[in-house]
């Protein structure tokens, strides 16, 4: 029973939050209004002009208006209101569903706005929520910061990449130089983890470096070169 009850509390909380919601998906257009439509109204649905009794649909973008006793619409007003200024003429927002089907009360109920010039239209505003708008004169800076917002949106989530090192968990390079300084010095990973560089000799050429030419040895016992020479009897006078 407990349960019955929270379930249809559950329901009764969101159906009254539902309509809420509808609201919400629908409460800005201005990015679809004429830019020669009055500015402060985030959502329109139709525009009333009662200096020529016609009617706009922003949704569709249509002119409703009266011939012959018929309301019909077109994308552009008829020739005989060709003179018409819509930007410097009143315009009255209506938000309700093919409001010229009550056309006798709204013709009535604004007539008295007929000859008002005392609107500024979007395409005139310095406001940049307008900016929105694709016939307005600054909707390339709208365009701009777009993009500049994006890239910093990106970028953030990219984060920081953290630079490629070596391979071996920061081994320590091992490296190897030849006694002959002619000899290239050669680096080679360390195949283990943490170890300090590693400077060895290379002893490999014994035979010029270690004991010369004669019986001396070498380069690393002074005269060894001296007492070589000596012992091949070139090195002493008689």
């Amino acid at each position: 029973m407990r349960y019955i009850f929270v379930l249809m509390v559950s329901l009764f909380l969101w159906g009254a939050s539902a309509p809420s919601y509808a609201q919400l998906s629908i409460s800005f257009n201005l990015g679809v209004q004429p830019v020669w439509g009055p500015t402060g109204y985030d959502y329109v649905e139709n525009y009333y002009m009662p200096d020529i009794d016609v009617y706009y649909n922003v949704p569709t973008h249509r002119y409703y208006y009266d011939q012959g006793g018929r309301w019909i619409y077109s994308s552009r007003l008829p020739s005989r209101y060709g003179s018409f200024d819509l930007y410097n003429s009143h315009k009255v927002v209506i938000n309700e569903r093919n409001p010229w089907m009550n056309n006798d009360r709204y013709r009535n109920q604004y007539a008295s706005y007929k000859g008002r010039h005392d609107q500024t239209p979007i395409r005139d505003s310095k406001d940049s929520k307008y900016f929105v708008n694709p016939g307005h004169p600054q909707h390339n800076v709208y365009i701009q910061q777009q993009k500049h917002d994006n890239g910093n949106h990106f970028g953030q989530k990219k984060g920081t990449v953290a630079p490629k090192g070596n391979n071996g968990n920061n081994r320590s390079p091992v490296i190897r130089q030849g006694g002959n300084f002619n000899n290239p010095v050669v680096t080679r990973p360390n195949t283990r983890n943490q170890r300090p560089a590693v400077v060895k000799q290379n002893n490999g050429n014994k035979g010029n470096n270690g004991k010369g030419n004669g019986n001396g040895n070498g380069n690393d016992k002074g005269k060894g070169n001296e007492k070589g020479n000596g012992n091949n009897g070139n090195g002493r006078d008689k």
